[in-house]
């Protein structure tokens, strides 16, 4: 089962109960990675081969930037493999418009390397881009030295980047926002670091700590070290630059992964992803212990994982910091528990694609559920028998995902019929996403 189409839905669709749900499913590559894995090839001393891009939205904001930079890729016909010409720790172009849809991904590292490396820079994005906070990232860099200006409110794109002058290697940023924050500095920090060491520290709590493991990684597979004093202070050594790993390959999404396993664990499965196990540098592949907390069957391999249950799952109460996107299948997943379930600590959905507390909150209550929606925490106590709805999707292709699992039959709650309003959304991450799963649910989309 491939997913390198590029799919067209209609302005909705409809998902039937089903009964069971089996199968292999081939995961379309990392997001995080992808976007990650771009930068870096673009900012290498050499040509990387990236192999298995995914292909979607952010992924497409992230290469057409990268090209009005004046950065040369090509993709090979009919694959998802990419080449990237590096530029040797600066951009060819020092003047640019560029439009970052809504890909934090996307805007919040190439606005850090962007401010490092100077000339004069526009960001912007769509309208959702613009109620999305920066201003910690904004704040961490002009305190050392860097030009960035709101041309709108204050703490949120869109930006304006001028060429600033650095005069401190010390930088501060609070975690507990958006681990993006911490990892555009990271990543940018080696262009700050050519004769003097360049340390960040971590004001407060860090969150979503998996995604700084993705980053630190990905900057030692490119070359540059990073010292860590626990989670808060990292030291990038003065003289590093990025060096071409000549190729590399973008694992298979942990965060969509978790979809497919949760419809495992709630119709009986078995349910094979492929792209994804016990190598995975994603912290997402965590997911599945909160699934065996739910009393799912889950089994690993080096490059898969497979998820199966033979009863009703188990009510749930769990921090999920570590995990904020692949969270949310659980709030769905907690419709067929025996109990109320409890999802900690996610104060950092307000500032996704949408605010996912209260998008969570709104159409789970559809569904028939009982919902307590509080700053940080969400509690789902299922219904006796879900309700027939029409789930609005927010533009958020995560929310489209998650909702088709109440299609599903589970050991002790039918399914429902579900309609999934701008299904199209799912193409920030997964443009194949319902056809996958009609693959996996043998059912045929209305």
């Amino acid at each position: 089962m491939t997913t390198q189409r590029k799919q067209h839905y209609p302005e909705y669709i409809d998902l039937h109960p089903v009964a069971r749900v089996q199968g292999t499913v081939r995961l379309p590559g990392s997001k995080s990675i992808s976007n990650r894995t771009l930068l870096l090839a673009a900012l290498a001393n050499g040509t990387t081969q990236i192999l298995d891009l995914l292909a979607s939205d952010d992924t497409l904001v992230m290469l057409t930037a990268l090209k009005q930079l004046g950065v040369l890729w090509e993709q090979a016909e009919g694959t998802q493999t990419y080449t990237v010409q590096g530029s040797n720790g600066s951009f060819p172009v020092h003047q640019a418009d560029l439009f970052m849809g809504n890909a934090g991904t996307a805007i919040r590292p190439l606005t850090a390397a962007l401010a490092a490396i100077g000339g004069d820079y526009t960001l912007h994005g769509v309208a959702r881009m613009h109620e999305r906070p920066i201003g910690d990232l904004v704040d961490a860099l002009n305190a050392v030295g860097t030009r960035i200006a709101y041309t709108g409110v204050a703490g949120y794109p869109p930006l304006h980047i001028q060429r600033g002058q650095l005069h401190n290697q010390r930088m501060q940023v609070r975690g507990n926002v958006s681990s993006q924050f911490l990892t555009a500095l990271l990543m940018a920090a080696p262009l700050m670091a050519k004769h003097e060491a360049v340390t960040i520290e971590v004001i407060g709590e860090l969150i979503s700590k998996p995604y700084i493991e993705i980053t630190l990684n990905l900057m030692r597979r490119f070359g540059v070290n990073v010292e860590r004093d626990g989670w808060q202070s990292f030291t990038i050594s003065a003289g590093q630059q990025y060096q071409s790993p000549k190729v590399i390959h973008v694992e298979g999404d942990a965060s969509s992964a978790s979809y497919f396993l949760a419809a495992g664990a709630i119709a009986g499965g078995p349910l094979r992803v492929e792209g994804v196990g016990n190598n995975s540098i994603q912290g997402d592949v965590r997911f599945v212990e909160a699934l065996q907390q739910m009393g799912a069957t889950i089994t690993m391999g080096d490059n898969w994982i497979e998820a199966s249950s033979s009863g009703v799952l188990k009510a749930i109460d769990a921090d999920f910091n570590h995990i904020p996107d692949a969270a949310m299948t659980i709030a769905v997943a907690a419709l067929y528990a025996d109990g109320p379930s409890t999802l900690r600590n996610i104060a950092s959905w307000r500032v996704k694609e949408t605010d996912r507390l209260s998008a969570m909150a709104t159409e789970l209550r559809k569904l028939g559920a009982t919902i307590e929606e509080g700053s940080d925490y969400l509690r789902v106590t299922p219904p006796s028998q879900l309700q027939p709805a029409t789930i609005d999707t927010y533009d958020d292709h995560r929310m489209a995902m998650c909702f088709s699992l109440a299609s599903l039959d589970g050991a002790a709650l039918r399914g429902t019929t579900v309609r999934i309003n701008d299904p199209q959304c799912v193409a920030k991450t997964f443009p194949d996403y319902f056809t996958v799963f009609a693959q996996i649910a043998e059912q045929t989309l209305l």
